[in-house]
């Protein structure tokens, strides 16, 4: 009977290892390819360019707002992805996380938004619901951490209410949200900003599952 119960014990430890190990495989949101997965404006915002998707125009202004958006929803989760961002005006963007899209307009998203952009770089934004930075990193440590118009590595992490952000590997942010009605679960999507003539380039989407 002792040899039974180890045995089932033994069984359920690999099992649960195995488990353990499914829910934090890191798995790519975007093929390098095609939208499969994505949703948004692919006629006039959002294209594919060298496994890269890259939204908005250098030569003409972005009217709005435009978001491309995961058809598929994430609880906890780490997201890594690199970022470029170049333009002149108002060059701004950003990665959307537990967020939905609005119905008026439907162009918005609804949600979190870690910001990208002068004055905005790495911080924590809520989108189109508080509509104020939450959290805003020191400006000295963005400059000494940020590579302007290249490409940047991003990590976002969240776990229950808790949400970090890192930029080139350095903690941006460190929230813990204390409105037990948000939701922490949603979408993620990656914006190019109205307003000025801007390109927001993002590639090697990967998330894990926690």
């Amino acid at each position: 009977m002792k040899l039974l119960c180890l045995n089932a014990v033994l069984l359920f430890i690999f099992t649960a290892s195995l488990y353990a190990q499914s829910t934090q495989t890191s798995i790519s949101l975007f093929d390098g390819k095609t939208f499969t997965g994505w949703e948004g404006d692919t006629l006039n915002t959002w294209r594919i360019i060298n496994k890269t998707l890259m939204g908005g125009s250098l030569t003409q202004t972005v009217p709005h707002n435009q978001f491309i958006a995961t058809t598929e929803s994430f609880g906890d989760f780490e997201l890594q992805l690199e970022f470029k961002l170049t333009g002149t005006g108002f060059v701004n963007a950003g990665v959307q996380f537990h967020s939905e899209r609005a119905t008026n307009p439907a162009y918005e998203m609804i949600g979190y938004q870690a910001d990208l952009g002068n004055g905005y770089w790495a911080s924590l934004y809520d989108e189109s619901r508080r509509d104020l930075t939450i959290v805003q990193p020191d400006s000295a440590l963005i400059k000494k951490i940020l590579k302007p118009a290249t490409w940047n590595l991003f990590k976002i992490k969240s776990v229950g209410r808790r949400i970090h952000i890192y930029l080139n590997g350095v903690q941006t942010v460190d929230y813990s949200e204390p409105d037990e009605k948000i939701i922490h679960q949603g979408k993620i999507a990656l914006q190019v900003h109205g307003g000025g003539k801007a390109l927001a380039a993002y590639r090697n989407i990967r998330i894990i599952r926690l």
